[in-house]
Formats: structure tokens, sequence, C-alpha cells
């Protein structure tokens, strides 16, 4: 089943509804495309699984007029499913290279291909000496990225640096650790580290040895600085993150803080805890955008949302 129903459609200033499709638009990060666009004035189909619908059909057999394809569809962002099961991911190549081959039929007005920081080379995240810079990927000089996941992220950003080689506008974006109010806590560390200081946990459980880090990035930020790049049409690719380094224990920290005790923490290295150090270098994305979200604000948020 398509979405296709803001509730109210602006108009271009040509008097023509702008159109958008949003592929995953239940998902995490295409809900809050969604909802972004819609405010924005675009007039949003949007496809997922979740709603019936599956985008590799819709690549397949049908056609249709956009302004703007955001493709925010993927299987298994979280941790435990790229650690613990990885052949999950196996559709996500036929998502993305559905999306290049029916856009290239299509010639949408801009795609925007939502990749991932795990496409980065492991080896480069191995200790706090390096922020991840958009050219440590080099198509000359390939490296194993984060698993499975990585991999196939990689490979999406090969077939829309081909893309854009024949004709097509490609915006390529590499958010880091994204987080959220209504982010699964089933599946993502920020939300699970709150409801675990909401319950008052001690010994407060860290999965990995707790000190991997990370750069945690507000969803509102991610989707604001993707809406920067369609409107100034930038390709990237783009980091989206906001450099600052947190460990897992402290950010268990804060959320022990703001719930107003002190606990003993207690890693879990049988977890799934992925690469050492992933944190990201901004200076691309200065040039355009600045993030708003704190962490410290996004700490109070979601423990607004889940006391």
């Amino acid at each position: 089943m398509v979405h296709d129903d803001p509730a109210e459609r602006r108009v271009s200033n040509l008097g023509v509804p702008v159109k958008a499709l949003v592929t995953g638009h239940l998902g995490f990060i295409g809900r809050h495309v969604t909802r972004a666009l819609e405010d924005a004035g675009y007039a949003v189909m949007g496809i997922d699984l979740a709603d019936g619908g599956d985008a590799r059909d819709f690549f397949l057999h049908c056609g249709g007029s956009f302004d703007l394809v955001v493709h925010a569809a993927a299987a298994g962002a979280d941790r435990a499913t790229i650690d613990g099961d990885p052949l999950v991911l196996a559709s996500n190549l036929e998502l993305d290279a559905g999306l290049f081959q029916w856009a290239l039929r299509a010639r949408p007005g801009r795609v925007v291909y939502l990749s991932s920081s795990a496409a980065y080379p492991v080896v480069l995240q191995l200790g706090p000496d390096h922020a991840l810079c958009e050219t440590d990927i080099s198509w000359s000089r390939p490296r194993k990225p984060d698993g499975i996941y990585g991999q196939i992220k990689l490979m999406g950003e090969m077939l829309a640096e081909e893309a854009r080689y024949r004709g097509l506008n490609v915006s390529v974006v590499r958010p880091f650790s994204g987080y959220g109010e209504d982010q699964d806590p089933a599946r993502f560390p920020f939300p699970a580290l709150a409801s675990r200081a909401v319950a008052r946990e001690d010994p407060f459980t860290v999965w990995g040895s707790g000190q991997q880090v990370r750069d945690f990035v507000h969803v509102d930020d991610i989707v604001a600085a993707i809406l920067v790049m369609v409107r100034e049409g930038i390709d990237g690719p783009v980091n989206i993150g906001t450099g600052r380094p947190v460990s897992m224990t402290e950010l268990g920290g804060m959320f022990a803080t703001a719930a107003g005790y002190a606990p003993m923490f207690a890693p879990k290295p049988t977890a799934p805890a992925g690469v050492a150090y992933r944190v990201s270098d901004t200076t691309r994305l200065s040039e355009f955008y600045a993030p708003k979200v704190c962490l410290e604000d996004g700490v109070a948020r979601m423990m607004a949302t889940v006391a």
C-alpha cells in the first residue's frame, strides 16, 4: 500500500504540486523525512513493507513523475542484525539496484541515497586518532567496510556514482549514529540506555566493553541537512554527524544522571558492539549546515519520552 495523503499540499511557483517518493516511509528516518517533506509542501507518496508495499515491486512495475526520491528503505540497520543475522541484509542489494535502474528510466528531479557510516573502512575505526572523512572511501583503493551491511551500502554508493555519470542528480548522505525519541529501544542503543536509566538499573548494562565510541546525531538534524542538500543541489557524499566522540558508558552515565542516580556499569562483552571508534569529520557538512540538537538536549528529550 502506498501513502499519499498529506494534510495540505502546497504548490510550486508554477502552481503544480511538488511530488516526492519516500521508500521505507514508516521506518525511523523515513517517517521523519516524510513529515518534513509534507511540512515543506511536497505531495508525498510512501512505500513500506510495514504498510503492505514493497519498493522492489514498485521499481519493477511502476512509473510516475517525481521531483524528489528519498531512498530510506533498508533492512537491518541495528547492530544485532548486522553482526548476528547478516543474510537478512541481502534484500538491500535488490532495493538499491532496483532504485537506480528505475530512476534511470523515470528520471526524477533528484534522488537522495541514504548510505551509512558503516561504509567506512574498519581499519580506520580502531582508535581515537581519526575522524572519518568523506575521502576515506576511495574507489581506486577499496578497503573492508563494516560487515555485509557496510559492503552493501558501499555498493549502493557505487551505483549512485554510476547513475550520476549517466545524468541523474543524486545526493549521497552518510548518517552516523542517528537517534530520536520514537526510536525502537529493542534495536538501538540510545533509547535502550534511556529505558535502563528510567528503570534505575544497577548495575547498568552496556553492550560490549562500554568503551566503544560513537557520534550521536539527532534525526531532526539528519533530516534538516538532507533538505538543505536537496534545496541547494548538493551531491555529496556528505557525513551527517556532530563530530563529538561519546562512549557508550559515557552516554549511559548521562542518562543515569538525568534519572538522578549513580549506578555501577556492567559491560556485556558477549553482546554485539561494533567497531571501537566511529566519529565524523564534519568539515564538509559545516559548509552548509550545523546540527541544532546538542547531545544533552537529546538526552533530556529522550528521558521525557520514556519516563
